[in-house]
């Protein structure tokens, strides 16, 4: 995992790697008064639930492309409208185990009952980018000697790193040093990539493995090379750790998903 790597870095985080928390869990602002804010959490879950459901429908129910697409719009608009993230409880379980009970509950009625929505009608339809859940589907291994459980949490984490790893990029971007996350991509995307089996990072050409290949590539010192994949390094923990806070309903939740994707304690 990338975690592995970043790791190297023992000052990310201060002492014990302990990390401070501002965000809010959008579970929560998904109940707020406010329409806006409302509308704002719910993007914010669906964002970052959308991709894990639809593959999940592929997986565990075998369901075809465009049905997968049909429930999993279908999923979170019923969600949306009549507002059943309200009724979490998060001392039964996690938000992601509720999101995906209520999506096997939701799939194994539609297909009892067979009230198939015609696609594109009645349904909201969110911008989602299917064509690249597929993609990474077809790149996947085999997933036969893992639970249904397991499968979710893994590609929501998937998920959760994916969108983490692209507000880095506009990060730097936006910042004017784009060679920052150029580095981070060579180094860690790409080694990351070869050691996972397949998370969509550019697998087709061969990973920059050493500091000074890269100083070399990019005109750098090996020092600068080692200054700036340290500094986004830290961003990037930062990023997850929001991202993170965005889309876990709870303080155990967060702390437990925290530790084990990144190895930190919250304070």
């Amino acid at each position: 995992m990338l975690h592995r790597k970043m790791d190297q870095d023992t000052d990310i985080g201060g002492p014990n790697h302990r990390f401070p928390v501002t965000q809010h869990s959008a579970t929560i602002a998904a109940r707020s008064q406010d329409q806006q804010v409302r509308e704002r959490a719910f993007a914010t879950i669906v964002e970052g639930y959308w991709k894990p459901a639809y593959k999940y429908i592929r997986i565990k129910w075998q369901a075809a492309n465009e049905d997968a697409k049909d429930l999993t719009q279908s999923f979170f608009a019923t969600a949306i409208e009549k507002d059943h993230f309200a009724g979490y409880d998060s001392a039964k379980a996690s938000f992601q185990t509720f999101i995906r009970t209520c999506l096997d509950r939701f799939v194994a009625n539609q297909r009892k009952s067979e009230r198939r929505l015609k696609r594109g009608g009645g349904v909201e339809h969110f911008s989602l980018d299917f064509g690249e859940a597929e993609n990474e589907l077809s790149l996947q291994m085999h997933v036969a000697e893992i639970t249904a459980e397991e499968y979710f949490h893994r590609e929501w984490v998937r998920s959760l790193f994916g969108l983490a790893i692209e507000a880095l990029r506009r990060h730097y971007v936006e910042k004017g040093s784009s060679v920052y996350f150029e580095l981070f991509e060579l180094y860690d995307l790409r080694e990351s990539d070869a050691h996972d089996g397949g998370d969509g990072i550019r697998p087709d050409s061969p990973p920059i493995t050493s500091y000074s290949s890269l100083a070399k590539k990019f005109g750098l010192t090996t020092m600068e090379v080692t200054n700036y994949l340290a500094a986004t390094r830290r961003e990037f923990r930062k990023i997850v750790l929001a991202k993170l806070r965005e889309i876990t309903a709870s303080e155990e939740e967060f702390r437990t998903e925290a530790r084990a994707l990144l190895g930190v304690e919250i304070k």
